[in-house]
């Protein structure tokens, strides 16, 4: 069988032979066996999230991470009512934008430049003077760049200033791993995935949420298959979803919440994703490259390093050179800067980093791009 490639991506991400093996099994989706999976599942999260299980509860929602974060829109918005302030510093916040849009919701977007963290002072001066919004979401960890914004202090100044509006944070790359208190942020909805910090495979994200305010949204859903409400009370009905689950995933996922407590929990695997990063880091900036995000405000996660000035450097020749000797990284997503990004999560450790920059280097010398890297 042929070995799969090193994927140095923020996800879908190098999962472990035994997360993989748990999906070769087949269950039906309203057996016991399966019921007990979903009851495990959802009371690891909440465990991880460090939150008391009759107030807040987790909501798994088929389909990607996007899906959770529209489903948080679609159930927890009123059309006559609603005013959504979006912090944005990349292409996930403009996401979370454009589902304002397209679902009709009255927002404004308080933009930050894409190369760095959200200014948690300029967050509290515009809420100063503006701050008759209902709800307030912001990107976890941005991995348009890599920047890590500083969701609890920037939830504690939102509730300062709007205490009764809903605070919003996707923590797609993030949770799991990355430190956050939830309640200490008053973090109100947090939307992740299975395919990131967990290490599993892609296939349902998850609501982290207060029950009672989720339930302030009964009937309120303009989505049938997103309704967030009826997902829960059907869940705490039956222990079923109402329409057909991802089983496969949901087994990977197990096994991938087993697999992280035997790593010691999320502050042991953020841990490991920091030294992952900063052997890249320091392995590419040895050799002359310059990274986009300043040290202090990455996210461990992923990180953006800017195309070398050399007319022999070609990105999609770079990419596809480490990709044939197994190794795949991430094209760059900003706007207005030319960089390849490179991931430190997944099942991915010391010597995976060190053997990743060791062949950098070599298919730099191989094109002929010249070392140190010239800018």
């Amino acid at each position: 069988m042929q070995e799969d490639k090193k994927l140095f991506t923020p996800g879908p991400l190098t999962t472990t032979y035994s997360v993989k093996q748990a999906m070769l099994q087949d269950l039906g989706s309203r057996d016991d066996q399966f019921i007990q999976v979903i009851k495990y599942v959802q009371a690891k999260l909440i465990k991880i999230a460090g939150l008391p299980s009759d107030e807040y509860t987790v909501v798994l929602m088929q389909g990607s991470g996007t899906f959770g974060v529209e489903s948080v829109f679609q159930t927890c918005t009123k059309l006559d009512e609603s005013n959504v302030l979006v912090l944005e510093n990349g292409s996930y916040g403009q996401r979370i934008e454009k589902i304002c849009k397209l679902l009709s919701i009255n927002h404004k977007v308080l933009r930050f430049p894409e190369d760095r963290a959200i200014d948690c002072e300029s967050v509290k001066s515009f809420l100063e003077k503006e701050n008759n919004f209902t709800h307030v979401a912001v990107i976890h960890g941005e991995t348009t760049s890599g920047a890590l914004n500083n969701v609890e202090k920037i939830g504690q100044i939102v509730k300062t200033y709007i205490p009764n509006s809903l605070f919003i944070v996707d923590s797609m790359s993030a949770f799991g791993a990355v430190p956050v208190d939830i309640q200490k942020g008053f973090i109100d909805f947090l939307i992740s995935s299975s395919n990131k910090c967990i290490q599993s495979v892609p296939g349902f994200s998850f609501v982290i949420c207060s029950i009672r305010k989720l339930l302030s949204f009964k009937n309120n859903s303009r989505s049938l298959s997103l309704d967030l409400v009826d997902q829960y009370e059907n869940m705490l009905k039956t222990n079923q979803f109402r329409f057909t689950p991802p089983t496969h995933s949901i087994l990977a996922f197990k096994q991938a919440l087993v697999e992280l407590e035997q790593e010691g929990g999320p502050q042991k695997r953020y841990e490991r994703y920091s030294n992952n990063h900063e052997i890249v880091r320091k392995g590419l900036l040895s050799i002359g490259f310059k990274e986009l995000v300043p040290h202090e405000e990455q996210s461990k996660i992923i990180n953006s390093y800017f195309y070398p000035n050399d007319e022999n450097f070609n990105f999609e020749d770079f990419y596809k050179r480490l990709s044939d000797k197994g190794m795949v990284i991430y094209p760059g997503k900003m706007s207005k800067a030319s960089c390849f990004r490179i991931g430190s999560i997944g099942a991915l450790y010391a010597e995976d980093m060190q053997q990743l920059v060791q062949l950098i280097v070599q298919i730099l010398r191989d094109m002929n791009v010249k070392i140190p890297i010239q800018y």
